[in-house]
């Protein structure tokens, strides 16, 4: 069997990579380069990254305990939760480079998942609770305030149904792999920027399902509502020129706003497109071992 592996510098780096890029594009609603909000800065999320990221890309740690010491690090250092989302997605992909047989991320992730036991559910149930995440409510079953009585691949699967980024651990990370990723790939194709490359890719997040975010916030007809402006917006979007695609984005981004409406979800399935995207080029051209 060939064996391939990825060094942790490189993952970390990785991670630092595609949380910093997807700063950098407009996203409405959400926390960028060109406007903070929601009693976040740019910089919160740079210095979390940073400090998350030597956590998710050590070898030596779990799943579980990736996402909880990521998570404490977040806190000692900005004191709220600007990253549990990303910290979330991101670790299984994480390990699943790291350990990664075959140069197929979207396998070794898959793989992985089945594999996540109940010491990895108390970690990331620890991690949740220290961050404390807008709308988290209470569950009979599973319940992230409460001991694990199961394992964590059991509890993202009972999470699925509401929650998209659980929904990433129990179908194979198929928003990243089919949704994320094939539209990174068009819009490079099309000639854009990394900047709108990333913008598109959150637009089209935005406009494929309900964000679970806002689904916890505000319930599912504000998350339905604003899917289906996601899908207008998105209509209009791609047709138009550079500069009035990012106004535009930049106008919405305030109206949102101004309604403290944060589609974080789909910022953390941003982050984690982009990162999967340095992890399976670094994972193509990793030389083959035996």
């Amino acid at each position: 069997m060939l064996k391939f592996s990825v060094a942790s510098e490189r993952v970390a780096q990785a991670f630092i990579t595609a949380c910093e890029a997807e700063l950098q594009a407009p996203k409405p609603g959400n926390v960028h380069i060109f406007a903070s909000g929601h009693g976040m800065a740019t910089q919160d999320f740079v210095d979390s990254a940073r400090v998350a990221a030597p956590f998710s890309a050590d070898p030596n740690l779990s799943v579980g305990a990736k996402i909880l010491a990521a998570t404490q690090a977040t806190w000692a250092a900005v004191g709220q939760n600007t990253n549990l989302g990303i910290i979330l997605l991101c670790a299984p992909l994480a390990q699943a480079a790291l350990n990664a047989a075959t140069a197929d991320l979207r396998y070794e992730t898959s793989q992985l998942c089945k594999t996540l036991g109940r010491d990895d559910a108390r970690d990331a149930f620890q991690a949740i609770q220290l961050a404390n995440p807008a709308g988290l409510g209470a569950s009979t079953k599973d319940d992230v305030r409460a001991p694990a009585q199961t394992t964590l691949a059991a509890a993202m699967a009972h999470a699925a149904p509401y929650d998209r980024i659980a929904y990433q651990y129990a179908n194979d990370f198929r928003d990243i792999f089919d949704i994320g990723l094939n539209s990174l790939a068009r819009a490079r194709a099309a000639g854009e920027d990394e900047v709108l490359s990333t913008l598109t890719v959150y637009l089209t997040f935005l406009g494929s399902f309900p964000d679970s975010h806002i689904a916890r916030k505000y319930g599912p007809h504000r998350a339905q509502s604003l899917l289906l402006d996601a899908r207008g917006f998105n209509a209009q979007f791609s047709s138009a020129a550079r500069s009035d695609r990012i106004a535009s984005a930049l106008k919405w981004d305030a109206a949102l706003k101004q309604n403290s409406l944060n589609p974080g979800t789909s910022a953390d399935l941003t982050v984690a497109t982009l990162f999967a995207d340095k992890l399976a080029q670094s994972l193509a051209n990793v030389p083959k071992n035996g």
